[in-house]
């Protein structure tokens, strides 16, 4: 079957229609003329392969990994980095307005990241000690797509892939060990489990599926990083929620924030304190929110290090604080400012409903899904509030995943 590619959809496959078909491609450029091979059908969609480009859009370029096609990492590389950012915009308008029923959406731009490859200071790598492989899962499948070298890691992230592999070869790995998480800081990586790859940092961060290992009167693991951020300094390990491009992270805070002050803010999934830190610095009572207990703690120690006595972190679950203890934490004084950045499920009903009932006179929502972000924007909407703006950050290059900021006012 031979299609034109219309344009990119979220979740990043090309939209094409032939023979009374909906076709979804992946893989491809808008513009492309291919010939596909039809993978699966759904009603009237078709999941499409490329078997061959007859005519490339002017979009498209050779992608220099010698893994894209069959790695599951990437899904853009195909595409100038001009047609990403492009299409990035359009997936996320396409979802605010089909999703989210926002009939007019308020004019934005997508910021560039300053360095489209070798940028990436996070990363998981599936490992299959049967067969010696370490590296992502192949598009569409469990099995483990063997790599050497990645095109999006950081340097020190792309030597700690490379000293791994040295060592698979070399002795065996952590027990039960599936996959390694890695996190680059401002002078080391650290990595879970640890298999001794990371000498200039302490061990013990604890094997796949076990308590991290606690350093001795402390309640953060041993094996921990620190990144500095517009002044900002945090801890973290390889097992915390980091943003990934550390290139646009100041423009994040900025934006995600703004100009915000007061006295009573909320950080909703705080992890580490990425937002909370700095919203300590404007407001004078600032409640950070995590479920998981060591990004909680680690959010304690970088608030107690930067001197920051009013922010308090509350190791809960978003939801059952927000049913439970959200009022008796503050004490009935109403929330000025309310920033969330959940992952990418995103928020919760009752999270919705917990933020609708605190009534925050305004609100951020930072999202790496423009998907249930447009879903979660028309349940807040409907409850009240106002869309005032909405801005994107392309944190992941060469992939069809996008940053998105927007301001809502109640």
């Amino acid at each position: 079957m031979e299609v034109t590619i219309e344009r990119i959809l979220p979740g990043g496959l090309g939209l094409a229609h032939a023979e009374g078909r909906t076709v979804m491609v992946g893989l491809a450029a808008p513009g492309d003329r291919v010939r596909v091979s039809i993978d699966r059908e759904k009603g009237n969609v078709a999941f499409a392969s490329i078997d061959e480009v007859i005519e490339p859009s002017p979009q498209r370029v050779e992608p220099p990994c010698q893994y894209f096609g069959r790695c599951g990492g990437c899904d853009f590389q195909q595409m100038s980095y001009d047609a990403q950012l492009a299409a990035k915009v359009e997936i996320i308008k396409d979802c605010l307005h089909r999703i989210g029923r926002i009939e007019n959406v308020p004019a934005f731009q997508i910021t560039p990241a300053p360095n489209p490859w070798h940028y990436r200071t996070r990363a998981q790598w599936q490992y299959d000690s049967i067969r010696q492989r370490l590296g992502y899962f192949e598009s569409g499948s469990r099995n483990v797509c063997d790599v050497v070298e990645c095109a999006v890691l950081a340097p020190e992230l792309q030597q700690t892939l490379t000293n791994l592999r040295e060592r698979m070869q070399d002795g065996s790995p952590p027990d039960d060990a599936r996959d390694f998480r890695a996190v680059a800081g401002d002078g080391g990586v650290s990595l879970a489990p640890d298999w001794g790859t990371s000498p200039t940092l302490r061990k013990g961060s604890g094997q796949r599926g076990t308590s991290p290992t606690v350093r001795e009167g402390s309640d953060l693991p041993a094996q921990q990083v620190t990144r500095t951020i517009g002044g900002d300094t945090y801890r973290l390990n390889a097992e915390s929620f980091f943003q990934a491009n550390e290139d646009l992270l100041p423009k994040l805070i900025d934006l995600a924030i703004g100009g915000a002050v007061g006295e009573v803010a909320v950080d909703l999934y705080c992890g580490v304190g990425f937002f909370t830190l700095p919203l300590a610095r404007r407001f004078a009572k600032v409640i950070g929110v995590e479920g998981d207990s060591v990004a909680a703690a680690f959010a304690r120690a970088n608030l107690a290090k930067a001197g920051l006595a009013d922010g308090n972190i509350v190791a809960r679950d978003v939801g059952q604080w927000l049913d439970s203890d959200a009022w008796s934490s503050l004490n009935g004084a109403p929330v000025d400012f309310l920033l969330l950045d959940p992952p990418r499920t995103g928020a919760e009903s009752r999270v919705i409903a917990g933020i609708l009932s605190l009534k925050p006179k305004r609100i951020s929502y930072v999202s790496c899904d423009p998907a249930t972000l447009a879903r979660d924007l028309r349940k807040l909407i409907v409850g009240g509030y106002t869309l005032d703006s909405v801005a994107a950050f392309d944190m992941f290059p060469q992939t069809h995943h996008v940053e998105t900021v927007v301001h809502l006012t109640g």
